[in-house]
């Protein structure tokens, strides 16, 4: 299996979101206090705790508009907090929700890799998205959460 990276959002983008900047839709995050159920981070890739403050915003993972830049909701802790590690390592919240993940790969020019996309169970995304990016064509892998398409963190291969 090739070498990968899981990565998750950057600390200067999420810390000017903790401050206020506007989201994907020019708005400004809102701000919830967590019941303890359901709110991942996407900086640090763990749950929001129980009576947490969290942000909930609309988020672009791709630097310029153009047909193939989803966007959608996501979930931040409303105060700093560290950033997952880039690792070859799935985050451990991936498996103990039970839930499966849709990875698909991407170009350079950030267009979806027709055919590479798939829902995984959390065991096999490492070796899935190694194998999407075993193709010379593809940059990255995206993965979502396969429910409600939500971003969850970007896949590269190890440098």
């Amino acid at each position: 299996m090739s070498a990968i990276n899981f990565i998750a959002l950057g600390t200067d983008e999420v810390r000017a979101l903790q401050n206020g900047a506007p989201d994907a839709n020019g708005q400004k995050p809102e701000r919830h206090i967590s019941d303890g159920d359901g709110v991942p981070c996407r900086h640090c890739q763990r749950d929001v705790g129980k009576g947490e403050a969290y942000l909930i915003l609309n988020y672009r993972p791709f630097s310029a508009l153009q047909p193939y830049a989803e966007s959608g909701p996501i979930f931040l802790h409303a105060e700093p907090c560290e950033r997952y590690a880039v690792t070859e390592k799935a985050p451990d919240m991936f498996f103990k929700n039970g839930r499966r993940y849709l990875i698909k790969g991407y170009y350079a020019n950030d267009r979806i890799a027709y055919g590479t996309g798939t829902i995984v169970e959390p065991s096999d995304m490492a070796e899935t998205a190694a194998k999407i990016l075993a193709r010379p064509d593809i940059a990255y892998v995206h993965v979502r959460s396969a429910l409600n398409n939500c971003y969850q963190l970007r896949i590269e291969r190890a440098s």
